[in-house]
């Protein structure tokens, strides 16, 4: 494949690098010790209001900061858990869900992003009786699976559907709750401004793919054949990127 070639070409040199920011990343050199997700009440990983908890802020996690969003959760979920609540939620008045996720700071959009939750809601309600992690097990917890069906479905996950977010809402599905998935080799880079960065200066990507419009498309099937036969797989160096590039490269690899 084309976009392979150039790959392909650095591999060796760009390997010994990811291994060099790997390293970087274990050994606290980048920081890290807080994630944005961190910021939340202390679940037990397996109940489902855990699962619940790291989805439904997950589809409002755009064009803004994602610390502040999951500070702003954390507390909404302190005082109404019940805004968590798939079933709670589709029986809630639209005014009432709006006025809670507004006040707390959930959400910036007033119209749009109330809605976004409530279908959410409404999706998981109806198809996997108020719990995602039905969609796990009946997709034989299979990313692949998963990420298949929520494609074919997308008004059904708004914004939870789109390549980005749901990629990295797998990877920290994988993080704090006891999911474990059967192909975790398919949860690809969750290509964000940092990650795009980072890529490009590993020079997995030039700066001109960094500004085509399907660049998420090309870091996917880079990074996969990058990493093919070593012991990472893509989303494992998505944090080690993320953290690179938003401490503006400051260490040097």
């Amino acid at each position: 494949m084309e976009h392979q070639k150039s790959a392909d070409y650095n591999k060796n040199k760009i390997l010994k690098n990811v291994y060099l920011l790997m390293d970087a990343y274990k050994s606290g050199k980048l920081g890290g010790e807080k994630m944005p997700e961190h910021e939340n009440p202390g679940l037990s990983k397996e109940t489902k209001e855990n699962y619940m908890y790291f989805t439904l802020p997950m589809a409002l996690n755009y064009q803004r900061n994602s610390y502040v969003l999951w500070e702003c959760a954390n507390r909404m979920y302190k005082d109404y858990p019940g805004v968590f609540d798939c079933k709670a939620v589709s029986d809630m008045d639209e005014e009432e869900l709006r006025n809670i996720l507004v006040l707390y700071k959930v959400a910036l959009q007033p119209n749009k992003q109330p809605v976004i939750w409530k279908t959410l809601c409404d999706t998981i309600c109806g198809r996997f009786d108020g719990d995602i992690r039905n969609l796990f097990s009946e997709t034989g917890y299979e990313v692949s699976a998963i990420k298949d069906y929520i494609s074919k479905n997308k008004k059904a996950f708004p914004y939870l559907g789109g390549n980005k977010i749901c990629n990295y809402w797998l990877y920290v599905m994988e993080q704090y709750t006891n999911v474990i998935f059967v192909d975790r080799n398919n949860i690809t880079v969750a290509p964000d401004t940092h990650v795009i960065q980072a890529s490009t200066r590993l020079g997995v990507i030039t700066p001109e793919e960094a500004e085509k419009a399907n660049v998420q498309q090309i870091l996917a099937e880079r990074w996969y054949e990058m990493l093919d036969g070593t012991e990472y797989v893509p989303i494992d160096v998505h944090t080690p990127m993320w953290l690179w590039s938003r401490g503006q490269f400051g260490v040097e690899i």
